[in-house]
C-alpha cells in the first residue's frame, strides 16, 4: 500500500484511471522530461550552439529505463536542487565530450513547463474522447425521452411538468460548451518554455528566439511569444476547465443520487449482480457513483483552487507558485479521469423508469395547472393580481384541475371553456422543441469536428 490511500492497490481505482496513471508514472515523468532535453539538444544543434555528436549521443542515452532511481533521487536530496540529481544521473551515462552540453543553459522550469505542456496534450486528448462518448450517450438519452413526462422541480419541490429528455438535453448542452472550451483552449495551453534564468534567453543571445522556435517545433508545441515564468494562467485555466468537467458530471451524478430515492424511483444506476448496496441493509441499493462523481468533484475544484493562487506570483521566477503545481495539476487530472470514466458508465447505462415519472406527477394532481392558468389569467386581471388569486385559491391539497377551475369560475374572472382552453397542449410546454434543437446543434458539430481532440 502507498503512504497516502489514493495510491493503495485497494482504493487506488477510486482516484486515478490506469490511463491517467501511466501519464504522471515516475519513470513516465522522467522520459518525458529526458525527451525535451532531447529535443533541446537538438535544436541547439541545428543552431550550432552545442556539437552535433553532443546531440546524438543525448538523444542515444537520454533513456528513462538506463536510469538509477535511487541514484537520481539521492542526489536530488544531496543537492538540494530539483533536477540536478538527473542531470548528474544521465551524465553517467555519457561518453565524456558529450557530458557538457546536457541540459546546455536551460532551467528547471523549462522542462517542467514543457512537460506539463505535453501533459495537457495527453490529458487533453483523453478528455476529450471520454466527453465526446459521454455527450454520445445523453444525445441518445435526450431523443428516447424527448416526450417522456415528469416533474419538474425547484427548490426540491414539485413545479410544473417537464420532459426527462428535456432535463438530459441540458446535460448533453453543458457537455458540449466543454468540449467547445477544449477546442478553443488548445492553442493557448500547448505551449513550451524556454526562458532561461530570468525569462530573456540570455545564456543564448542572439540565437534565443531562433532556439526557442526550433525547441517547440520539434515537441510539435506553440512558441509562447514570450516567456511565462510566472505567467500561470494557462495551467491555472485547464484546470479550471476540467473543474467545470467534473462540476457538470457531479451535477448529473446528483439527480441520479436524488432521483433514486425509493419513494422517487425516477431513475437508477447501472447495477451488476456482484455490486453489494450495504452489508448491514441487503435491501439497499446506494448510489456509489453517483455520489462519487459528487466527491471527485470537490477535490478537484479544491486543486484547481491551488493552480489558481499560483497565477499571484512574484518577479520573474517564483518557486511557490509553480511548485504547488507540481501536486495540485496531477491531481486535478486523474480525478478528473475517474470522472469521466464513472460519467461514460452512468450515461451509457441509465436505468429511466417513465411510467414512474407519470405516476409521480398524476400521484400529486396537476401542478402544472397553476402555471398556465396564471398566464391566461394575467391577460385579464393582470399578472399580480391574477397570482393573488390563485395563490387565494390553491390552498394546500387543492391541486386538481377540476377543483382549481372551478374555484376560477366561481371568482367569475374566467368562464369554464376560456380556462379549459388555456390548458390545452401540451403540459411541458416547449421542452421538446428545445430537445430537437439541442440534438440538432450536437449533430451538426459533431459531423464538422474531430474524433480526437482537434
Amino acid at each position: 500500500m502507498g503512504s497516502r490511500l489514493t495510491d493503495s492497490r485497494q482504493y487506488a481505482h477510486l482516484w486515478q484511471t490506469q490511463e491517467m496513471a501511466e501519464v504522471f508514472d515516475e519513470r513516465s515523468r522522467l522520459q518525458g522530461w529526458l525527451d525535451i532535453l532531447i529535443a533541446l539538444a537538438g535544436s541547439q544543434a541545428h543552431l550550432g550552439i552545442i556539437p552535433a555528436d553532443a546531440a546524438t549521443q543525448i538523444t542515444k542515452h537520454a533513456n528513462a529505463d538506463g536510469l538509477d532511481l535511487d541514484r537520481v533521487a539521492e542526489q536530488t536530496r544531496v543537492t538540494g536542487h530539483s533536477t540536478l540529481g538527473l542531470i548528474h544521473e544521465v551524465q553517467r551515462l555519457l561518453p565524456e565530450p558529450a557530458r557538457e552540453y546536457v541540459y546546455y543553459g536551460a532551467t528547471v522550469q523549462d522542462v517542467t513547463d514543457t512537460w506539463f505542456a505535453l501533459v495537457i496534450r495527453r490529458v487533453g486528448g483523453l478528455v476529450w474522447r471520454d466527453l465526446r462518448a459521454i455527450e454520445l450517450s445523453l444525445l441518445a438519452l435526450a431523443s428516447a425521452h424527448r416526450d417522456t413526462v415528469m416533474a419538474g422541480r425547484t427548490h426540491g419541490q414539485i413545479g410544473s411538468p417537464i420532459t426527462f429528455g428535456f432535463k438530459v438535453a441540458s446535460w448533453a448542452d453543458e457537455v458540449s460548451r466543454h468540449l467547445e472550451r477544449l477546442r478553443e483552449g488548445r492553442d493557448r495551453w500547448l505551449v513550451g518554455q524556454l526562458a532561461g534564468a530570468v525569462g530573456v534567453l540570455g545564456f543564448f543571445e542572439p540565437q534565443g528566439l531562433a532556439l526557442r522556435a526550433e525547441f517547440c517545433r520539434r515537441l510539435g508545441l506553440h512558441d509562447p511569444g514570450i516567456s511565462w515564468l510566472s505567467s500561470r494562467d494557462r495551467l491555472a485555466e485547464f484546470a479550471a476547465v476540467l473543474s467545470m468537467v467534473c462540476g457538470t458530471l457531479a451535477r448529473i451524478g446528483n439527480e441520479v443520487y436524488e432521483l433514486q430515492r425509493p419513494e422517487i424511483a425516477e431513475l437508477g444506476e447501472p447495477t451488476t449482480p456482484t455490486t453489494v448496496g450495504s452489508i448491514t441493509m441487503p435491501h439497499k441499493r446506494n448510489p456509489e457513483v453517483s455520489e462519487h462523481l459528487d466527491t471527485l468533484a470537490r477535490l478537484v475544484r479544491a486543486n484547481a483552487a491551488v493552480l489558481i493562487e499560483s497565477m499571484v506570483a512574484g518577479h520573474e521566477r517564483d518557486g511557490r507558485a509553480w511548485k504547488a503545481e507540481w501536486v495540485a495539476l496531477p491531481e486535478v487530472c486523474l480525478l478528473t479521469g475517474v470522472a469521466l470514466r464513472m460519467g461514460t458508465e452512468l450515461a451509457g447505462g441509465l436505468i429511466v423508469d417513465g411510467q414512474a415519472m407519470r405516476a409521480n406527477l398524476d400521484r400529486l394532481g396537476d401542478p402544472w395547472v397553476s402555471e398556465r392558468l396564471l398566464a391566461g389569467l394575467a391577460s385579464r386581471l393582470g399578472k399580480h393580481a391574477a397570482q393573488q388569486l390563485l395563490h387565494d385559491i390553491l390552498t394546500p391539497g387543492t391541486t386538481r384541475t377540476s377543483h382549481v377551475v372551478d374555484a376560477v369560475v366561481a371568482s367569475g374572472a374566467a368562464t369554464e371553456d376560456e380556462c379549459r382552453a388555456w390548458l390545452e397542449g401540451s403540459p411541458a410546454g416547449s421542452a421538446g422543441a428545445m430537445v430537437d434543437e439541442v440534438l440538432r446543434r450536437a449533430e451538426l458539430r459533431r459531423a464538422a469536428e474531430d474524433e480526437a481532440w482537434p
